[in-house]
Order: C-alpha cells, then structure tokens, then sequence
C-alpha cells in the first residue's frame, strides 16, 4: 500500500483546531482554576489596610453608657495597645460616636473595640466558662474571625472586641487598665 501526503487544507485545518483546543483549554483552566499561583507562590494572605478617618461604628444598645463608671473607663483608656510586638493606636470614632466606645488599629487588620455600659450578654449563664485575666473576670464569645471579651464582675458590662490575629496583649493590657479604673461590683 502507498501512502499519500495529506493536502495542505488538512494540514491546516488540523493545525487550526489544535491551536482552538490549546486557547480552549488555557481559558477554561483560568476560569475554573483561578491563578496559576501555587499558593506558596502567592503570599501571605493580605489584610485590610488601617482605617484611614474616623471609624464609623454601629449603634448598639447600651443603656448604662452613661454611668460614671464608663466615663471612668474613657477616661483612663490608653492611646495605644500592644499587639504581638506591634502597637496598634487609638482610632477617632466617626459621627455620630456610640457612647462610651474607643478603637484601636495597626497598619493591617480589623479594629480592636471597646464599648461600655452593654446590657447583660444571653451567654452568661450559670455554667458559662470565664476567664481571670489581670484581676478581672471576662466572658470571651468567639466568633468570625474575632473574640468579644465580656466583664462579668464590674457595675457595668464592658465588651471588648478583639480580632484573632491580635494576640493576648490587648486583653492584658485592658484588664490592667479596667481593674485600675472601674472596681469591681
């Protein structure tokens, strides 16, 4: 048997559909695939960057924000707070301010907040888990990426919202500050 050579509309018409079928599959692979990146390649996943401006924090119900102690507190509250060998500064509270709230921030991740003169949180119960942290008593409620401290043994409750990524530093130095400042009930 003899072999004849192909024509040259086939040679091209395969090489046509074999360029389709790379573009096909390189567009597919980005589309479902995402980056080529492995993620050793990528980095570090990234953080927000600091709050530029005042914070704008959302009202909620605080019905002894007004009570001495919380004024006490605002006023013994420092500029900075440690956080993993950094300091995150003291933010201004957009308006209009919730009463008796302060807000800390670095140059990357969520803010640290504190608020004063919340009602009781649902989760103290009798058999809640509290932690003893610079001679006060907290109730800590993990959530999405952050933990919310709650004092349990003052005149008024304080909440104070700290991200994941922040270490222990804060809670450390707000107790300080809390013991200091508001005695206990």
């Amino acid at each position: 048997m003899s072999e004849q050579p192909l024509s040259r509309v086939t040679l091209f018409v395969a090489a046509g559909l074999a360029a389709v079928l790379v573009v096909g599959v390189i567009v597919a692979s980005r589309l479902v695939g995402g980056s080529s990146e492995s993620p050793a390649e990528a980095g570090p996943t990234t953080q927000p960057p600091r709050p530029t401006g005042p914070l704008a924090l959302v009202a909620v119900d605080a019905p002894d924000a007004a009570a001495p102690a919380c004024g006490a507190l605002v006023n013994a509250l420092p500029t900075e707070l440690p956080s993993k060998g950094k300091e995150l500064t003291r933010l201004a509270i957009a308006d209009p301010a919730p009463p008796a709230s302060a807000a800390w921030a670095g140059d990357r991740g969520e803010p640290v907040v504190l608020r004063c003169g919340l009602g009781k949180p649902p989760e103290l119960v009798p058999t809640a888990q509290l932690r003893l942290v610079s001679k006060v008593n907290w109730l800590p409620i993990e959530g999405a990426g952050a933990t919310t401290w709650y004092t349990v043994d003052r005149p008024v409750y304080i909440a104070l919202t700290i991200p994941d990524d922040a270490g222990t530093g804060v809670v450390q130095e707000m107790s300080e500050t809390i013991a200091k400042s508001v005695p206990a009930a």
